[in-house]
């Protein structure tokens, strides 16, 4: 089976997707500088010991040889808050534009040609049409979406120039666990809406909603939440596609269901049994009202369908990892 490498797959949607390829039988190499990653999720997605490596993309050198033999790379490796990357815009560009530039330099000294690469919609800022297609126009609000979209510029050209074949996978809002593997949300610190309204709901400290006057059904920020499962999926059938030789294409990866922060609110009181304090903030800096997204071409060309994106199927299956980590950690 072919060798694979992955960056950042410490990660919460790179050791679900770890998992999901090894589950098909790919040798993979995991990269990651465990700055925001978890050491112990390299032993839970089933990657051995001797196949991690804890350095940052930027030590080229370092990455060269493990790219030796390795038939296409799956990149996830970056920072992700839209809020830190306003705070904090040198460090996005720093790590998300120049860790890609040094992975793509020490793949082309090992003639690696195929890359899956993590983007997001956060490329598309305020979308003129919602549902948003694939050939929307590309115009990011924050540091975090514009990172992205320059490293999507770069591949195009290392596509045209150097033949570097890619399928970039644009996410909406990755959520939920994966049972399977007791893999699930765990950032420090935690910026994801669901694990922060479970835990305002057990601790009784309200949950900040960061708007409530934008142009929806009730004032607060719409989006497509996708289960983690159903996004590592689509990692796996972008490889299936680059492996058998398709061309470099970007796909959106959603299911075409938006929900308000008010309603996923709802939801997590619905499964938990638990009342969600919240209070109303100002609106973030470069939070778009709706992101949801259109996902036929990848439904089409790479036959991918989203099996566990119910959002009562996602929220259960993150609560129940919220409690087990809870429990572990007393």
């Amino acid at each position: 089976m072919p060798k694979i490498l992955v960056t950042g797959g410490a990660g919460y949607i790179g050791s679900v997707t770890t998992h999901y390829l090894l589950k098909r039988g790919f040798e993979v190499i995991v990269v990651d500088d465990l700055s925001r990653g978890h050491r112990e999720n390299i032993a839970l997605s089933g990657v051995a010991p001797a196949n991690f490596h804890q350095m940052r993309l930027q030590q080229t050198g370092a990455l060269t040889p493990l790219l030796s033999g390795v038939d296409a790379v799956v990149h996830f490796a970056a920072y992700i808050a839209v809020g830190e990357s306003t705070r904090e815009p040198a460090l996005y560009y720093s790590n998300n534009v120049g860790g890609t530039l040094s992975l793509l330099e020490a793949m082309a000294r090992q003639n690696v040609k195929r890359l899956v690469f993590s983007s997001t919609a956060a490329v598309y800022g305020d979308p003129v049409k919602v549902p948003i297609p694939e050939d929307a126009r590309i115009g990011p609000v924050s540091p975090y979406g514009d990172s992205k979209a320059m490293v999507e510029k770069v591949l195009a050209a290392l596509d045209r120039y150097r033949g570097l074949k890619n399928v970039t996978l644009r996410y909406f809002n990755a959520c939920g666990a994966e049972p399977e593997a007791n893999l699930g949300e765990a950032h420090d610190p935690e910026t994801h809406l669901i694990p922060l309204l479970f835990k305002a709901a057990v601790t009784g400290e309200p949950i900040m909603i960061f708007g409530n006057d934008y142009p929806t059904s009730d004032g607060t920020c719409v989006r497509d939440y996708i289960h983690i499962g159903d996004l590592a999926a689509a990692h796996v059938a972008a490889l299936d596609h680059l492996m058998g030789g398709g061309d470099s294409h970007a796909f959106n990866v959603g299911t075409g269901v938006g929900f308000t922060v008010m309603e996923v609110l709802k939801a997590v009181e619905k499964v938990t049994g638990k009342i969600v304090p919240y209070r109303i903030a100002d609106r973030r800096d470069g939070d778009a009202a709706e992101l949801v997204a259109d996902s036929s071409q990848l439904r089409s060309k790479l036959k991918w369908e989203p099996k566990r994106s119910g959002l009562e199927e996602i929220v259960g299956d993150a609560w129940r990892y919220f409690e087990e980590m809870s429990a572990v950690k007393g």
